[in-house]
């Protein structure tokens, strides 16, 4: 009885949850820019796109736990590894890296003063 409930409510859950992860991943994957991949010193785009485009299609198709899982790690890996090198040489930081609120794109803005 317990087991039904496991295999109707949580597996379903947890395979949607890993779908969406590596539909995520593989939109980032597609976004980001080519020569991001290489100054990063990480695999390739075309790399990256084919991993993550399997995954995808082994998570919306196939349904198999033990490729879903190397799947997932795949995705992790992305998200944890790759996409932090990515951002960090495209300049993504945003306004995090200590500048103030009142800089503007070519230093701090003083109103005239």
């Amino acid at each position: 009885m317990l087991m039904d409930g496991f295999d109707t409510g949580v597996l379903p859950l947890l395979g949607f949850a890993m779908l969406g992860l590596a539909v995520v991943a593989f939109v980032m994957a597609l976004v980001a820019r080519e020569d991001a991949y290489r100054a990063a010193d990480k695999q390739t785009k075309t790399f990256w796109l084919v991993i993550l485009g399997v995954t995808v299609l082994v998570d919306f198709f196939l349904g198999m736990l033990f490729l879903e899982i190397a799947g997932l790690v795949a995705t992790i890996v992305f998200f944890v590894d790759v996409r932090p090198a990515l951002k960090q040489v495209s300049g993504g930081g945003g306004r995090r890296s200590g500048g103030s609120s009142s800089d503007g794109p070519y230093g701090p803005y003083n109103g005239g003063r």
